[in-house]
């Protein structure tokens, strides 16, 4: 009994932490992943869609919820959470872990895109640089971790306009117009940015709006011109 409430006292101190573990079983209902000390419970709504979780794979997974059960507590990980990529930059990034790069904002389409918004609190750190890392090889072994899910990272900016433009990348936007009340944001972008602006089945504007809490209307330069010119 007194084993069985360490063991949840030092897993429920744990949520939102990172670990590593093996896959121990694998059905329709749930996968079973080894942390060593604890068996841990991988829910279907915890998965990636198309992400395998053979017997014997090495995970890192996020630890979501601790509950407690008659066999001892029983530990919920994540492999969808955007608290996930967090760790993993920490791990990647030493500037993260020290607490010089914040990471402000994560948007996440578990397995597709990640849109992750960082800021300095040293001048002398390009924030988005040192996620990046030199010639990719930090953000890389984040995507392999998480079976090359793009990663898109960006400055954050406590101006509306900038974060929502720099929001919209990888597309360039041309200028973004704030309407404060409604919360919304107008952002016109080159004629030929305009399917890269809106993505894959609207996924990069999706995003960018989760990621900055407003609401994204995009119009191609032409189609503002023209309703201007009405």
């Amino acid at each position: 009994e007194v084993e069985r409430d360490l063991m949840y006292e030092e897993y429920h101190n744990r949520v939102g932490d990172l670990v590593t573990g093996i896959v121990q079983q694998n059905d329709q209902r749930f996968t079973l992943v080894d942390l060593g000390t604890v068996e841990a419970l991988l829910p279907p709504n915890e998965q990636v869609p198309g992400e395998v979780y053979g017997h014997g794979r090495r995970l890192k997974c996020y630890i979501a919820d601790v509950r407690r059960s008659t066999r001892g507590p029983s530990v919920i990980i994540s492999r969808t959470h955007p608290g996930l990529v967090k760790r993993l930059f920490e791990l990647e990034v030493p500037e993260v872990y020290d607490g010089i790069i914040e990471i402000k904002e994560i948007a996440r389409e578990p397995g597709h895109r990640t849109k992750m918004a960082v800021a300095s609190r040293d001048p002398d750190v390009d924030p988005v640089g040192a996620c990046v890392g030199p010639r990719g090889s930090r953000v890389r072994m984040v995507v392999s971790e998480l079976n090359n899910e793009k990663i898109d990272i960006l400055a954050w900016s406590e101006d509306p306009a900038e974060f929502v433009k720099n929001a919209m990348s990888p597309a360039k936007a041309k200028k973004v117009i704030i309407h404060q009340e409604e919360r919304t944001a107008l952002v016109i972008v080159p004629d030929d940015q305009l399917s890269l602006a809106i993505g894959k089945e609207g996924q990069n504007v999706r995003l960018a709006a989760r990621l900055t809490g407003w609401r994204i209307d995009i119009k191609s330069e032409s189609q503002f011109r023209a309703e201007e010119e009405e």
